[in-house]
């Protein structure tokens, strides 16, 4: 199964070539930051509370790098291994979809994609504490495993005889997928912002002078750059542009570069003198004297004071 000459833009040889150099660069950008969350979340807090974000960051890294890995491969094979010998050169060899690298490539897409919605989904819970404001979340979290799922299937199981790539049956999962990943992203986001906000609002009301809330900023920031790297792909794709290709790519370190830009700006602020902290038993006793919000047990929300800016994290109780 091969795309045909339908599709607009660079040559495929050339897009794939581009897409791995910028990922390339990108993944450079990760792989630093997946250090930088490493070290900050190992040596300015204990393990044990770090934990989970330092498991699902190399998480995160291990996908990446394997993705990486896996388009240098792909395009060594298609530039100079089977340059010569694949019928119809280098161009006919990345436009076969049937390529097990090819296939792999998406398999990991899917579950980089799955991780990081995941990672927004639960960053909801935490700061609303409450299930039921995840449902929908949640709904479409599955509906993009599904779709991510049935898309990897229907690219690997192509038929032969099939003439247009963006005729086939396949193009209404992968249209399907992105736009449920957009979405999931956006709404999961969307309530964390609020959330965070509404926090600060309330806790504002007590204080002689308001401040700024660069935390919400790096979520609406990191949302931003998510949802703009797969709206880009789903534009690209729709307009049968070989540019998907490239933005395909791009997603995975994108991903991950939101999610340590999140963390490490979160773990930095663990310095700061004043804060309001929910866990287990009850709220601090600043909390208990000038505000009168409730929030459940299980996790801890900071609100830091400093440089006249707060700044929000969750994690477990220390």
């Amino acid at each position: 199964m091969t795309i045909s000459e339908s599709s607009t833009g660079m040559p495929l040889d050339a897009a794939t070539l581009m897409s791995t150099i910028l990922e390339g660069i990108l993944y450079g950008f990760s792989v630093l930051m997946f250090i930088g969350t490493i070290w900050i979340f190992t040596y300015k807090r204990r393990m044990r509370d770090a934990r989970p974000t330092i498991v699902v960051a190399t998480l995160l890294f291990l996908l990446s790098t394997v993705h990486m890995v896996i388009c240098i491969i792909y395009v060594e094979n298609g530039l100079v291994k089977y340059s010569d010998t694949f019928p119809g050169g280098p161009v006919a060899y990345f436009a076969d979809l049937l390529q097990p690298m090819f296939v792999v490539k998406n398999a990991i897409l899917v579950l980089q994609t799955l991780l990081g919605d995941g990672v927004v989904i639960y960053r909801c819970y935490v700061v609303w504490q409450s299930a039921r404001i995840i449902i929908l979340p949640c709904i479409m979290w599955c509906g993009v495993a599904v779709f991510g799922v049935c898309m990897v299937y229907s690219m690997s199981q192509l038929a032969d005889n099939s003439t247009n790539f963006f005729l086939n049956a396949t193009p209404q999962w992968i249209t399907t997928f992105i736009s449920f990943t957009m979405a999931t992203n956006l709404l999961s986001s969307g309530l964390l912002a609020y959330r965070v906000w509404m926090i600060e609002r309330k806790v504002s009301a007590t204080r002689a002078t308001k401040n700024n809330i660069p935390i919400l900023r790096v979520f609406v920031d990191a949302a931003i750059l998510y949802s703009a790297a797969v709206c880009s792909s789903l534009i690209s794709f729709v307009c049968s542009s070989s540019g998907m290709y490239v933005m395909a790519d791009l997603v995975i370190p994108i991903i991950s570069i939101a999610f340590y830009m999140v963390f490490i700006r979160i773990a930095s602020s663990q310095n700061s003198q004043t804060y309001a902290q929910t866990a287990r038993g009850g709220i601090t006793e600043t909390e208990r004297r000038n505000t009168r919000y409730p929030m459940q047990p299980s996790h801890t929300i900071r609100l830091h004071k400093q440089s006249s800016s707060t700044s929000l994290t969750d994690s477990p109780k220390v």
